[in-house]
């Protein structure tokens, strides 16, 4: 690899008691704690090494502590898509999988392919990120009970069950109000979330996960706000041969937000109802349907809060 010497790239492997990490044209890979001092140890290497970019991977939260470091330094960087890096090390012939290893593959990563670096959401914004995944992971508990309740056959397992799924209640309206709580104190989100609820077939809790979880809605272009959200169709084509298109990737946690609203929306949303039983009356199947209308749906809503215009006035600009 040809290495620029005026972009230099620091890769850092998380895990959750060490970070090991590797610079650009440095061969010695080195490895620090995951603690205080050894986040200030890894800032001062970056900062002694004038790293343009600092990349390491989502690792479902274990990352935050580390980015919030380099926020505080200033100190730009990316947290990259850990499938993506592991194809480009397939790419490169790197079969093996090591700490070391890993860290000088995102050093490949940062230098090859140039991502931009991220910006850490205000607190507010990601609190509401993390009330989000939380009020998700307590509805898929309260699913997962609720199947439970019904194949169970023990007076005193059944009472046991109930009084959890009471509990869990609680707890899904408690984050629901805080989540509240934060979109009315930002002009910007109660306007998008507004803009949201607005749309025929989806209620508060849509609006609420989608201005959390979208921070990118209103501010994309079509095939960009599809693409991120995984609802973009795929090409599967090679010389003669002709694929089906694909959908796939993206951020599942959004699809599946989309998914029973859109449901919703081809009864009572004219727009979508009227795409959806045009596309199965030409003879697409329903799943294929309903997909090409969540997309359909994230894109009126995309435009919408670009516009800032609810959907009856959007409708009649459209």
């Amino acid at each position: 690899m040809q290495v620029n010497e005026h972009h230099i790239v620091v890769g850092v492997d998380v895990s959750k008691a060490t970070l090991d990490f590797a610079v650009t044209a440095q061969t010695a890979s080195h490895r620090v704690n995951y603690d205080a001092a050894g986040l200030d140890a890894l800032v001062q290497a970056c900062r002694k090494a004038a790293a343009t970019l600092v990349v390491l991977e989502a690792t479902g939260g274990l990352e935050r502590r580390l980015v919030h470091a380099l926020a505080d330094a200033d100190l730009p960087f990316h947290v990259a898509n850990p499938r993506q890096v592991r194809d480009l090390a397939r790419a490169l012939g790197q079969l093996a999988k090591t700490d070391k290893i890993d860290a000088r593959m995102l050093v490949e990563f940062g230098q090859r392919l140039r991502p931009k670096p991220h910006v850490l959401p205000d607190k507010n914004r990601q609190k509401l990120r993390d009330l989000s995944a939380r009020h998700q992971q307590l509805s898929d508990t309260h699913a997962a009970e609720v199947n439970r309740l019904k194949a169970c056959h023990d007076d005193d397992v059944e009472k046991m069950i109930r009084e959890h799924i009471v509990f869990i209640d609680e707890q899904i309206e408690q984050v629901a109000k805080q989540m509240d709580e934060l979109i009315d104190q930002d002009d910007a989100l109660m306007r998008n979330a507004d803009v949201i609820e607005s749309t025929p077939g989806l209620g508060r809790l849509t609006a609420r996960r989608l201005t959390a979880d979208l921070p990118e809605l209103g501010r994309c272009t079509p095939k960009q706000i599809a693409k991120l959200v995984g609802l973009a169709p795929i090409n599967r084509d090679s010389g003669t041969l002709r694929g089906k298109r694909m959908t796939g990737g993206g951020r599942h946690s959004v699809r599946k937000q989309l998914y029973m609203p859109t449901l919703v929306a081809t009864r009572h949303n004219p727009v979508i109802r009227s795409m959806y039983q045009r596309l199965v009356a030409a003879g697409k199947p329903k799943m294929l349907a309903l997909v090409a209308c969540m997309r359909k749906l994230l894109i009126l809503l995309n435009a919408m809060i670009r516009e800032d215009k609810m959907w009856d006035q959007f409708l009649k600009c459209a």
